[in-house]
């Protein structure tokens, strides 16, 4: 039976669930724990601490993320009103959607300009390119910019340290084509604590001061400064990390543009944040609202007015999650990352195409980026709601706590004497870098599983072939893949392919029938495949000696069977495979006590990347 109630108005209303009594926590906890039990994760014995604390896990900034959430967070106000945590403008993007910026970094300036059209007659409305070093040249910038309407469209540059010739070269062709100054939108790209952070080398303040001061001037919905916090993003640096460098960089920006004259108000409307997205739907929903907090309580501090300090947001999917094997899941990640972005309000979106950490992206890998947009915005409506987010209370105590981490960090950025000292010291790269050797262990643990490379990948994929991209400017921050050592494991197994003839193998050898070894031997094979490293097997087996027929001569043995047949046969068998030839014997399982002649264990949690290391070095595989 469903209750109804009836409202004012004499319609009913329904109050679903209305008959049943409303659960307790301690009732949510013995249903946990009993589900808990069931599936092996907990003993006979109940847990020292919550039930939950069994499922909660810990973010790289120290966040503790817990199973339910009951509690509502305050003070995240209201859409397009201060502390613009709930989005900077009060429609949110259900009057237009987000802006499309698409990505155009290829170095031939009339290759470029087919893509580019291609891309606006297809949904794109903004344009992102990269000038310089890493793109077009800036003298070439109105050949790529052939039969662009710059009245019609926004446009973002990127010209790393060469900004200011971009700038000057975009300006210029805008009054070539007679667009009036009040019509042309977006952002010039200077960036120069982003030039630093990329190759430890300073950008111009000079120019950049002075390019803010022409927009302000002359063209009222072009900004000219950049906030890129994609560089510590890339180097491995955790969200609060990269927010933190963000809120410091443009700290840094406004004082120099109040420090030439300008007021606080026009300085800050000048900047455009750039934040990385990520398949970590949630993090990246709570990284763009903590963003727009911490900018709001930056610009109240220093005196602006309350439309000021909205900030304005250009949110990019991850390059550091790409992977360049089984880049076709990197179609999957780009459509979470993109739908996060949406949904944490930034005012603008790039969809990395899916093979960018291979090359220059086809004309294929194009349209998928901009149709996973299209197919957000106009088939699943995702912007027509204003803050989808608002009220979850899991988004919004992450918000908050996401915002304390970042608040934290940029102090001590600031105590330290702002970005550009921290940069010079060291202080950025060294906490950076001890986060990603974090990150990195987690990934060679694959507790960050990486599908398609650190875990089920596919050993007989065809490797996708693409131009390859400019070498970008280096020489700051590293930049990293979180899939990088894998790869390079896979590509060191390719090349013993190559030059031998065979891809490297180890042996399984299964102990007992298929219902007793099947479930280890996949778990072994699917780990091995994680290097490159192929896997033959014995099958179903009874004997020692029937595991000695079928061995192959691999000089690496996984056993692969239940406890209770280890305790009967892995001893045996290790000893009689090494009396065989094996050199290495391993075993698939953690048991409780070592196992005679076994060298190593491979399980759940193991370092998969030290394995894999040793396994190609046993194999003959040349690093």
């Amino acid at each position: 039976m469903v209750a109804h109630s009836t409202s004012s108005g004499g319609k009913p209303e329904l109050a679903l669930a209305a008959e049943f009594d409303e659960p307790t926590r301690e009732q949510w906890r013995d249903q946990v724990q009993k589900a808990l039990k069931r599936s092996g994760l907990l003993g006979d014995e109940p847990p020292e601490g919550p039930v939950e604390d069994v499922l909660a896990s810990r973010t790289y900034d120290g966040i503790d993320i817990h199973p339910l959430y009951t509690e509502a967070s305050e003070g995240a106000g209201l859409p397009g009103l201060a502390p613009f945590v709930r989005g900077a403008r009060a429609q949110g993007s259900a009057a237009e959607g987000w802006e499309v910026r698409q990505l155009h970094e290829h170095p031939d300036a009339a290759e470029t300009n087919r893509e580019m059209l291609a891309d606006l007659h297809n949904g794109v409305g903004s344009l992102w390119l990269r000038v310089g070093s890493g793109g077009i040249a800036a003298d070439e910038l109105p050949d790529a910019l052939d039969g662009v309407h710059l009245d019609m469209i926004t446009t973002a540059l990127d010209g790393g340290a060469e900004f200011a010739a971009a700038a000057e070269a975009l300006l210029a062709l805008a009054a070539e084509q007679g667009v009036p100054a009040g019509q042309l939108r977006g952002n010039l790209g200077a960036d120069p604590l982003g030039v630093l952070a990329r190759t430890g080398r300073p950008g111009d303040q000079a120019a950049a001061v002075a390019l803010a001061q022409r927009c302000a001037n002359e063209f009222p919905q072009l900004t000219a400064l950049a906030v890129d916090a994609l560089p510590h993003h890339e180097a491995g640096g955790s969200d609060a990390q990269e927010l933190g460098c963000s809120l410091a960089a443009a700290t840094t920006y406004l004082r120099w543009l109040t420090e030439a004259g300008m007021d606080v108000d026009t300085a800050a409307q000048q900047l455009e944040f750039r934040y990385a997205a990520t398949a970590d739907q949630f993090l990246t929903i709570a990284k763009l609202r903590a963003a727009r907090r911490l900018w709001e309580q930056v610009t109240r501090s220093c005196g602006a007015s309350e439309p000021a300090r909205a900030q304005n947001q250009h949110a990019v999917t991850s390059r550091a999650m790409l992977t360049r094997r089984d880049p076709w899941v990197n179609m999957l990640r780009g459509t979470i990352a993109t739908f996060a972005a949406g949904v944490g309000g930034a005012r603008s979106v790039t969809t990395l195409p899916f093979d960018a950490a291979i090359g220059l992206p086809d004309d294929f890998a194009r349209r998928i980026a901009r149709n996973t947009q299209a197919l957000l915005l106009e088939e699943s409506h995702l912007a027509q709601v204003i803050d989808p987010a608002g009220g979850s209370y899991y988004v919004e105590t992450l918000t908050d706590e996401l915002a304390e981490a970042a608040w934290s960090w940029f102090q001590r950025i600031e105590a330290a004497g702002g970005l550009p000292a921290a940069l010079e010291s060291g202080l950025v790269g060294e906490e950076i870098e001890a986060t990603w050797q974090q990150r990195r262990a987690a990934i060679s643990h694959r507790s960050d599983a990486l599908t398609g490379v650190s875990e089920f990948p596919d050993l007989d994929e065809e490797p996708l072939e693409r131009e390859p991209a400019p070498e970008r400017p280096t020489g700051g921050l590293p930049v990293h893949r979180y899939a990088e050592d894998y790869e390079a494991l896979r590509d060191a197994a390719d090349r013993h392919r190559a030059e031998t003839g065979t891809r490297p193998a180890v042996f399984l050898a299964t102990l007992g029938p298929l219902a007793k070894h099947n479930a280890r031997a996949s778990f072994a094979r699917n780990l091995f495949a994680a290097g490159g490293v192929d896997a033959t097997e014995a099958g179903p087996t009874e004997t020692v000696q029937e595991v000695l027929a079928a061995h192959d001569g691999a000089p690496v043995v996984c056993l692969c069977s239940s406890d209770a047949l280890y305790a009967e046969r892995a001893a045996e068998t290790a000893r009689a495979l090494k009396e065989a030839g094996a050199k290495t014997v391993l075993l698939a399982g953690e048991p409780a006590e070592p196992i005679e002649g076994v060298d190593g264990y491979v399980h759940v949690g193991c370092d998969a990347l030290t394995v894999l290391e040793d396994v190609h070095a046993e194999l003959g595989v040349r690093g």
